[in-house]
């Protein structure tokens, strides 16, 4: 399983961004897949999550009502859809595949598949 995550630039406070996350190399309708973030000095922080197959999605209280995840079953690709961004929204984004959904999902050591990360400025 290959993950690529796009997207990410310089926006200012207030505005808007959308990731994009392409899959290719599995089947994956059982699958989870998961945004986390991490910022320099600081840990993997959980962002959303949801099953690919539909019917599960999860955010993080910080993000909850700013941000959406979302998915294009042609396309095999995962999208985070930011709003109202603020400056404590920059961090490198990652996108992250499971085979299964796990109530663990916030968990970054849940997660066999990473994609390299994109870079998120948000200026104020």
């Amino acid at each position: 399983v290959q993950l690529q995550a796009s997207g990410g630039g310089l926006v200012q406070a207030g505005g808007s961004l959308r990731l994009s996350c392409a899959a290719s190399g599995g089947t994956f309708s059982d699958y989870a897949l998961a945004w986390f973030r991490q910022a320099p000095g600081k840990e993997r922080e959980f962002v959303a999550a949801l099953r690919w197959g539909g019917g599960r999605y999860a955010y993080s209280d910080s993000v909850k009502g700013r941000f959406t995840v979302s998915r294009d079953n042609a396309k095999n690709t995962m999208y985070l859809r930011m709003s109202t961004v603020n400056p404590e929204d920059t961090s490198v984004y990652y996108c992250a595949a499971r085979p299964l959904w796990t109530t663990n999902y916030a968990s970054a050591s849940e997660y066999d598949y990473w994609g390299q990360g994109t870079q998120v400025t948000v200026s104020s």
